[in-house]
């Protein structure tokens, strides 16, 4: 049973994260930098890297709670999904209130579905993870889609890349906890975390790119 999960695993987890924050460096307000980052700047960096990094966070925690059957997977499920209206909120001063929306919806979507491809591959039903695999694609191409669109200086495929490539980090750490391999899951902790601070700092250059008046 352990093959047939992780062998499907490989294939349908899709878009989510795990990183361990530093709360304190997260927290931070960052001074200006003398190399011409200014601290508006420097300060949307921290705090974008802050949501990022509370975003792999939770899913690691739902993730550890929901292959483990603990009774803590609906409020962690709660927190989780708190912080995707947290990231569609910082987005809120530069794209409006209805694109802060799109995006908390997109990322609400991409959660509940990942809950759904964990479950199905937990109970081993082929046919629900190939339906549920199928559905997390789309929600991510639509992401990759939504934020390509709203900001030119955000390549759809450099994007798509990067997504992926996290997804595979993510995949990696669910395959070596249902195997119970935790060097192997630590590691793949660690790549995860030091990617998605990439992919952080790949957004706020983005915004700020497209914005420089408010960053004078």
């Amino acid at each position: 049973m352990k093959k047939f999960i992780s062998t499907f695993l490989l294939s349908v987890l899709f878009f989510t994260g795990l990183m361990v924050p530093s709360q304190a460096s997260a927290m931070a307000k960052v001074p200006a930098n003398k190399g011409g980052c200014n601290e508006a700047a420097a300060n949307l960096k921290v705090e974008g890297r802050k949501l990022w990094q509370d975003h792999v966070l939770w899913t690691r925690d739902f993730i550890k709670s929901d292959l483990a059957g603990l009774e803590d997977k609906d409020k962690v499920l709660e927190r989780l999904l708190k912080n995707q209206d947290d990231i569609g909120n910082s987005i809120k001063p530069y794209y409006g209130e209805e694109a802060g929306r799109k995006l908390s919806q997109l990322l609400r979507e991409h959660i509940i579905i990942g809950g759904q491809v964990v479950d199905a591959a937990k109970k081993g039903k082929k046919d629900e993870l190939t339906k549920y695999d199928k559905l997390w694609q789309q929600n991510a191409d639509k992401i990759t889609s939504f934020l390509s669109g709203a900001n030119p200086n955000w390549n759809n495929k450099q994007l798509k890349d990067m997504l992926y490539k996290h997804l595979q980090f993510v995949t990696n750490q669910v395959v070596a906890r249902l195997n119970k391999n935790w060097m192997a899951d630590i590691e793949a902790y660690d790549l995860g975390e030091d990617h998605m601070l990439m992919f952080s700092d790949v957004i706020t250059e983005g915004i700020v790119k497209q914005f420089p008046q408010k960053f004078k």
